[in-house]
């Protein structure tokens, strides 16, 4: 039952869903389900899938560790040149993927900012798994940053200040006022996080490459199989649709359903 929202919205976001829908189930329809099992268990595929979910994984880790503390300071400090700060931390967001992955491979490739000091200490970063980890999380990160701030804005700075003025330390502050009150952002920022880190692909192909079971991901495998089985990307697409569906579904519940 809806209240106060008018008919003609409810229209409008019925054709926005289709919109969305009506692609999946063309995709859907064009499965051939009589070799599907085979097409998504293969090498190539199984390999692809288990390190897309091993990166996603890690790269929702760094989000969370990186970008708590980014949002947490967007959000409740003032500074000169915070504005600024604000549009380059979401910048990945409208970057084009190729251009991070470019950006990366500038700063960490072997002739890149930092490359040559990793290459004197024996670390080579771009074109390994490490590169794909990195890859997903520049274009991951402000997801996770955008949610948390957006949470903290939100819920506003009194109950910090209160449990402040009765003696609690920042520290104590932060783990027993802040992080309870942005919980709901921060599991909607990290499953946002995960799955974008999840379809990743043009800045992953541009700095990690594409080594079967190193840096070829599921989405670079789709990539692959569409220049040469058709009916394997399609499969392997829908397998992607699904392993990110199942991930948002389990993960997210939205406030006042029980």
């Amino acid at each position: 039952m809806t209240f106060g929202v008018p008919r003609w919205t409810l229209i409008l976001a019925a054709v926005g869903a289709l919109f969305i829908v009506l692609p999946i189930v063309g995709m859907t329809l064009r499965v051939d389900w009589s070799r599907f099992g085979a097409l998504v268990t293969s090498e190539a595929a199984v390999a692809a899938l288990l390190l897309s979910l091993r990166t996603a994984a890690m790269s929702t880790v760094l989000c969370l560790v990186f970008g708590v503390p980014m949002a947490l300071a967007l959000a409740r400090s003032r500074f000169p040149g915070q504005r600024l700060v604000r549009a380059v931390v979401l910048l990945p967001l409208v970057l084009p993927p190729v251009v991070g992955g470019i950006a990366l491979l500038s700063t960490f490739g072997r002739r890149g900012l930092l490359g040559e000091t990793f290459e004197v200490l024996g670390i080579q970063i771009a074109f390994s798994t490490t590169a794909v980890v990195l890859a997903q999380t520049f274009v991951a990160l402000p997801f996770l940053v955008l949610s948390v701030e957006a949470t903290l804005r939100a819920s506003g700075a009194r109950f910090e200040a209160v449990a402040a003025t009765l003696g609690a330390t920042p520290g104590t502050v932060f783990r027993r006022v802040t992080l309870p009150l942005v919980l709901p952002g921060l599991v909607a920022g990290a499953v946002l996080a995960f799955a974008r880190a999840l379809g990743e692909f043009g800045a992953t192909l541009t700095f990690a490459g594409s080594l079967q079971g190193v840096t070829r991901t599921l989405p670079l495998e789709i990539y692959l199989q569409r220049e040469t089985d058709a009916d394997a990307a399609v499969a392997l697409a829908l397998l992607l649709v699904a392993v990110a569906l199942i991930v948002m579904v389990a993960t997210h519940r939205p406030r006042g359903l029980s």
